[in-house]
């Protein structure tokens, strides 16, 4: 098991954001998490990655309690969160935002391997490598988000919202280089509001509706429940 959460609780202030949820990623997997906005999805990933404090529950990485570890010492573990919006550096050049992913790898020859192989799967980057982040478009910004989380070599990637923003033709593109990114044997939690996407590409989904998990399974299986359909997929 790579990750494992147990009856995790999150508060902001008197609002309880997450009520005791349970969920799991075996290694390799893609795990979607679906809900509406407000569900607690983007709360769970922030939860994971360190930058939120439980009320209390369980989160462990590879057998390990993670809960107060700090935030820079979980990425150091491999896990790397894309959060929503982007959040690149817009004043430094794309190769720049591309380095500042790899800022704990120490092997000047291996950081530049790494920064080859990201630019053979984002040519679109090799292309604009120069240019400042912000000039890019929205769906070259989220190519370059995603590509600064590989630099860092995360054994798992938490993805928050990779479509948001985005023409249906570059949303195929996003989620076909989340797929490849998983081929290669990163596990992936992906929080995604177009839940049509997400569970086409996940082996199993949770559904989470104001701070519960109401459904989980297969990915398969919650593509054809009555409940997702008429609530995620507009049936």
């Amino acid at each position: 098991m790579m990750l494992e959460i147990t009856d995790l609780k999150v508060s902001y202030g008197a609002i309880q954001a997450l009520r005791g949820i349970d969920l799991t990623l075996n290694e390799g997997e893609i795990v979607a998490l679906i809900g509406g906005n407000g569900a607690g999805k983007s709360t769970t990933l922030q939860t994971i990655s360190g930058l939120l404090k439980p009320v209390s529950g369980s989160i462990r990485f590879l057998g390990d309690e993670i809960i107060g570890v700090a935030p820079q010492e979980i990425v150091a573990r491999g896990i790397i969160h894309v959060p929503e919006g982007r959040r690149i550096f817009s004043s430094l050049t794309v190769e720049e935002n591309l380095e500042m992913g790899a800022y704990l790898q120490r092997d000047k020859i291996a950081k530049q391997r790494t920064l080859e192989e990201a630019y053979v799967r984002f040519p679109r980057l090799k292309e604009r490598r120069k240019q400042a982040g912000g000039t890019l478009s929205g769906g070259e910004q989220q190519m370059l988000a995603i590509a600064r989380a590989i630099m860092a070599q995360p054994k798992l990637l938490l993805l928050d919202e990779p479509s948001m923003g985005l023409s249906p033709v570059l949303v195929e593109q996003i989620f076909d280089i989340i797929e490849s990114i998983n081929d290669q044997g990163t596990s992936i939690l992906l929080v995604e509001q177009n839940a049509q996407m997400a569970l086409s590409i996940a082996n199993r989904g949770y559904v989470l509706e104001t701070g519960g998990i109401v459904l989980s399974g297969e990915a398969e299986s919650l593509l054809h429940d009555p409940m997702v359909i008429e609530a995620y997929l507009g049936g």
